[in-house]
């Protein structure tokens, strides 16, 4: 017969229904952060976490989206180690847990990768670049094998200007076209785009137009429709107080954009940064790491969008929300908090979202995190 502290135990490690991971940027040795997810969204520090990394973070918080990513064939973890300019690959044990990969880490072709973008096994990756130097700023690319070697894609690197400050790398779902978020410097020009065709094996050719001037200041977040690889959405982040909004593109076979309906749509936020839209393609998410809200949005047939909900905090005004991702079925939004140093997350209704009991659950000291994966 079991104790009553034995069946306990068996009972919360039955409720296990996934995990969430989180890239802690920790100066020094980088680690990431591991959790387990249970059946009513809530999250447990999985034992042994964190779990080294290999390479180093910066210490200092970052602004970007997709730092953690998961591999295509869902057998690995890649996480962008700023401090050391490095990507690490992780193996995802059954348990959850994780271990470094054999040669890993490896370069990241640049200076300080702040974004990764995976589709099968091609790889790339954003460096944000040396702004003392004004090197290192390019998108890179690699191919990662079954056994979780990253290796370098000979003549990949796209060079990008000092202006650059590039926020977000991405595929769409079919692989065929990748796009580069500019979030530029205060200068409207550089507010930029990049588009590519992604060829037969992982070379990038610039669409004709590419890059494309963004809608508003400050593109950042971005990601392709789970639903339909020709639709684009970015946030708009610099506008202003209560001046935020995110755009909307169709993107053609040769990587060609083009507005949809009444593109760029406001949500009357601040810093609209990072960017999640649910598994069918219906709604979208956006983080408004100014006011410190989630805006809700509902996508309509054609594209177009429709601010729909505002969701504020428990935790209050001023934790600086960064990235955030659903769980795989949809139910749950889990976001990470740079200044709180920690994960909220949200139980997910259509397009309106409902902070679960125990949220925010805490990181590692030290830990200034950006990217996470829920698996």
């Amino acid at each position: 017969m079991l104790s009553l502290g034995a069946a306990s135990s068996a009972a919360a490690a039955s409720d296990v229904t996934g995990h969430v991971y989180v890239n802690d940027n920790t100066a020094g040795e980088n680690t990431v952060a591991a959790f387990d997810r249970h059946s009513d969204g809530s999250l447990t520090r999985m034992p042994g976490s964190p779990f080294a990394a290999g390479g180093q973070g910066s210490g200092a918080i970052i602004g970007s989206q997709g730092a953690l990513q998961r591999s295509g064939d869902g057998r690995y973890l890649l996480a962008a180690d700023a401090g050391s300019n490095q990507i690490s690959v992780l193996r995802i044990r059954p348990d959850g847990s994780l271990a470094k990969a054999q040669g890993s880490p490896v370069y990241s072709g640049g200076f300080e990768p702040v974004s990764i973008a995976v589709h099968d096994n091609l790889v790339y990756v954003a460096n944000e670049g040396n702004k003392a130097t004004g090197t290192g700023s390019n998108y890179t690319g690699f191919t990662l094998n079954r056994g979780g070697h990253l290796t370098p894609l000979p003549g990949s690197t796209v060079p990008l200007p000092r202006t650059a400050n590039p926020g977000d790398i991405l595929f769409n779902s079919t692989g065929t076209n990748l796009v580069g978020v500019e979030v530029g410097t205060s200068d409207p020009s550089t507010f930029l785009i990049d588009s590519f065709v992604v060829g037969k094996h992982g070379s990038l050719a610039a669409a004709a137009g590419s890059p494309f001037p963004a809608q508003a200041a400050g593109p950042f977040g971005s990601e392709f429709s789970p639903a339909d690889p020709s639709r684009l959405y970015v946030s708009n982040a610099h506008g202003g107080a209560g001046n935020g909004s995110v755009s909307a593109f169709n993107v053609a076979g040769n990587g060609t954009l083009s507005s949809i309906g009444a593109s760029p749509y406001a949500d009357g936020q601040t810093a609209p940064c990072w960017v999640e839209i649910s598994h069918d393609g219906a709604y979208l998410f956006a983080v408004n790491t100014g006011s410190t809200t989630i805006s809700g949005y509902r996508i309509s047939a054609d594209g177009s969008l429709t601010n729909v909900s505002t969701t504020g905090f428990r935790s209050g005004t001023g934790i600086r929300p960064f990235d955030a991702r659903l769980d795989p079925t949809g139910a749950d939004l889990y976001v990470v908090d740079a200044a709180l140093n920690a994960v909220s997350a949200f139980a997910v209704s259509g397009g309106a979202l409902n902070e679960i009991s125990g949220s925010a659950f805490s990181l590692p000291v030290g830990a200034t995190p950006f990217g996470l994966v829920a698996i």
